[in-house]
């Protein structure tokens, strides 16, 4: 592996832990609650129709809207860069 395969997969680890709150709040879940009108609401809804009325602990939409509210726990903070970093090592296969 190249010196251009670790930057990329660094970057890519790095930029995916920052960019990982900033998309939770652009779709809807914050710190102040689940945006109105937002994807997430409609995730949230669907969940609540699913289960009647209300969301379940424990489920994507209450991750989630945990996450947008606390930021992310040490472990999802680990799997996001993950995630990041394998997507930095393919982009670096590709080029």
């Amino acid at each position: 592996m190249g010196l251009l395969t670790f930057a990329l997969a660094g970057t890519g680890a790095v930029g995916a832990v920052f960019a990982a709150p900033v998309v939770l709040a652009a779709v809807g879940f914050t710190s102040a609650g689940i945006a109105v009108g937002s994807i997430a609401a409609g995730m949230m809804s669907t969940a609540a129709v699913a289960n009647g009325g209300a969301v379940a602990a424990g489920t994507t939409v209450a991750v989630l809207q945990a996450a947008g509210a606390a930021g992310l726990p040490a472990a999802a903070s680990a799997g996001v860069a993950g995630v990041g970093a394998t997507i930095g090592w393919v982009a670096a296969i590709l080029i």
